[in-house]
């Protein structure tokens, strides 16, 4: 049974008209799916009938497992965003990206796609000037109307940077990540770690609170 209706197919499929180049989705479940693995697939599969430029590769996290290494997967269900010749921009999400966050997905793919950043010289500057790595993880619910933002800007951060990775993270669906890093409320971004960010905070708030996890 298709997850998505027919009005949201062709609202999909006209939001998509815009992408410019060619986009994967490269999707980690395994034989005996875990919660929410089979739907996360068939959103990655249902998404890519409706564009020509998006394809999608599932792989198996248990048979694949060097695989899922190379890109740094260490959970399912995953989905990578590769760009052309499976470029890599460390573009990640975590559990299913369903609810709010469908347009997460949606964005990511059109970010990868076309290129177009949208960030500040002044971000850009910075990142671009990074001398040690960034993971930033992007605790989330489908619930949640703020985390899109707050995944969105974490995306774009990854993309205009090689030194970034950006996760985004269902926090119901990895009850130990969330306690781990006491995820109380979303969304929670937490920073190399040790820094954390609640809500859906402006760009400037972001990279500020970026600089001080990095300079700890």
């Amino acid at each position: 049974m298709p997850l998505m209706d027919d009005k949201t197919r062709e609202d999909v499929r006209e939001m998509l008209k815009e992408l410019t180049g060619p986009v994967k989705l490269l999707v980690f479940t395994q034989q005996f799916e875990c919660q929410y693995c089979r739907e996360t697939r068939q959103i990655a599969e249902e998404v890519a009938e409706l564009n020509d430029l998006i394809t999608v590769e599932v792989r198996d996290f248990v048979e694949d497992e060097a695989y899922a290494k190379q890109f740094g997967l260490d959970k399912i269900p995953a989905i990578a965003i590769l760009g052309a010749n499976d470029q890599d921009y460390g573009i990640r999400f975590y559990g299913i990206p369903s609810g709010y966050e469908f347009m997460s997905l949606l964005e990511a793919i059109r970010l990868v796609s076309t290129g177009e950043v949208q960030l500040s010289e002044e971000t850009l500057r910075y990142l671009n000037a990074l001398e040690g790595d960034l993971h930033l993880q992007v605790f989330v619910t489908p619930t949640c109307p703020y985390c899109p933002r707050a995944v969105m800007l974490a995306h774009q951060m990854a993309f205009a940077s090689a030194r970034v990775r950006a996760d985004m993270i269902e926090a119901n669906e990895f009850p130990h990540l969330s306690m781990r890093y006491n995820v109380m409320g979303v969304p929670r971004t937490v920073i190399n770690e040790d820094t954390f960010i609640e809500g859906a905070a402006p760009e400037a708030m972001v990279v500020a609170k970026i600089r001080e996890a990095l300079a700890g």
